[in-house]
């Protein structure tokens, strides 16, 4: 089992920055892989970006240049530091952990970008 809690939303003018954090209920160096998804109004939900045990990073391409993906093991927390926000970005934003016994997923953290 892997809880995830989500935090750092919010609401932010088209330009701006927010941080999201995505806390683990067990040690992150244990998961092999932990994402951030997003899912707008109307739209399927889709990988944003993702870290592995080991560091490696990927991202989306609506993502790459503007959104940075870490991870603080000491903190057992993922975060997400997105710039250059656009309206585009808003959505409902999800960490999930795919494991050998289960694909688990936070509650969600809303994000909402004003134009």
């Amino acid at each position: 089992q892997v809880h995830l809690v989500e935090s750092g939303g919010g609401l932010v003018q088209a330009g701006g920055s927010l941080r999201l954090s995505c806390a683990a209920s067990r040690n992150t160096l244990s998961i092999n892989i932990i994402g951030w998804h997003r899912q707008a109004p109307g739209k399927q939900r889709e990988l944003v970006a993702t870290i592995s045990r080991s560091g490696a990073t990927n991202y989306a391409d609506s993502a790459k240049g503007r959104f940075t993906i870490s991870r603080d093991n000491a903190k057992n927390t993922v975060y997400l530091q997105m710039n250059s926000l656009k309206a585009e970005d808003t959505a409902v934003y999800y960490c999930d952990a795919p494991t050998s016994w289960g694909h688990y997923w936070g509650q969600g953290t809303q994000v909402t970008v004003s134009s």
